[in-house]
């Protein structure tokens, strides 16, 4: 029962990871950037909603209500001002500049609020579980985590597909000139795509952050990992490749960490490089690609 829990956990974990990999596959899909900052904003999405939890008294949920969109807002002017125009420099410009965003964010977050965790207390839902047979049991709070994750992908999946925005931003990805020919605003359709990236990534922050139960300013290092991870091994450009790869990323862990504490990272690791040896493309081919 020991290693049926761990999947179990596992599969569970690997929601978060998924959550947090889709921002990072819709900012390379639509624009091919890689985002160096993607774990910081989740950090900053995670920084707000403690600073709303501790300031404001307001509660974790309805935080979700002012993160998402303050982030979202953020990533169309950090598109529009830094990103659209390193794009006209060169393909490394972009990389540049969020290498640069991830230096800067943590230690802005701690000359503003020290090295100290910011607790986002969750009441008893962090306790919460539920049993399925002896033996196994499911968190409340991962098993909530999970179907966020999965509402959010199928919901930006139908966006990209059914709104016209959406369209816009897939016909961005596969040929942006030809879009321009069409008489649309490529650089609008861009900043919307960062938008929705940084809105999905703060939404991750702050789940990430209730696991955790609370955020640091560097714990976007080993978040923007984990999104990496996610991102390669379901493939790139799939949407619901996020998913698998979470899931797949998460088992790893945490059957690994059955044997011992200290193999889940190393595990998960080895997991990601013999996908890119075997499979280079992920586990899930892109059919609706971003």
């Amino acid at each position: 029962m020991v290693v049926v829990n761990a999947l179990v956990q596992g599969i569970l974990l690997g929601g978060v990871f998924a959550m947090a990999a889709l921002g990072l596959s819709i900012a390379f899909g639509v624009l091919r950037v890689v985002n160096l900052a993607h774990g910081e904003i989740m950090t900053v999405g995670a920084y707000i909603a403690a600073i709303g939890l501790s300031r404001l008294g307001i509660s974790v949920w309805i935080s979700l209500i002012l993160v998402v969109p303050v982030l979202g807002f953020a990533g169309y002017w950090v598109q529009r001002l830094l990103l659209q125009r390193a794009l006209r420099i060169g393909e490394l410009a972009p990389l540049l500049v969020t290498f640069g965003l991830a230096i800067i964010i943590p230690n802005a977050l701690i000359e503003l609020f020290t090295t100290n965790k910011q607790t986002i207390p969750t009441g008893d839902l962090a306790v919460r579980s539920i049993t399925i047979v002896e033996g196994v049991s499911i968190g409340v709070l991962p098993l909530l985590t999970m179907i966020v994750a999965v509402l959010l992908i199928a919901g930006t999946q139908l966006y990209l597909t059914r709104t016209r925005t959406g369209r816009y931003m897939r016909a961005a990805a596969d040929d942006s000139e030809t879009l321009r020919l069409m008489g649309v605003d490529h650089r609008r359709v861009y900043a919307l795509a960062m938008g929705l990236a940084f809105g999905i990534a703060a939404l991750a922050g702050v789940f990430f952050g209730m696991r955790q139960g609370g955020v640091t300013p560097f714990d976007g290092h080993l978040a923007v990992l984990f999104a990496f991870e996610a991102v390669i091994i379901g493939g790139l450009g799939s949407l619901w490749g996020t998913l698998a790869g979470g899931v797949v990323l998460g088992v790893a862990q945490t059957l690994a960490g059955v044997i011992s504490p200290e193999l889940p990272l190393l595990v998960g690791n080895l997991v990601f490089l013999a996908v890119l040896m075997f499979r280079p493309t992920g586990i899930v081919r892109s059919k609706v690609a971003v």
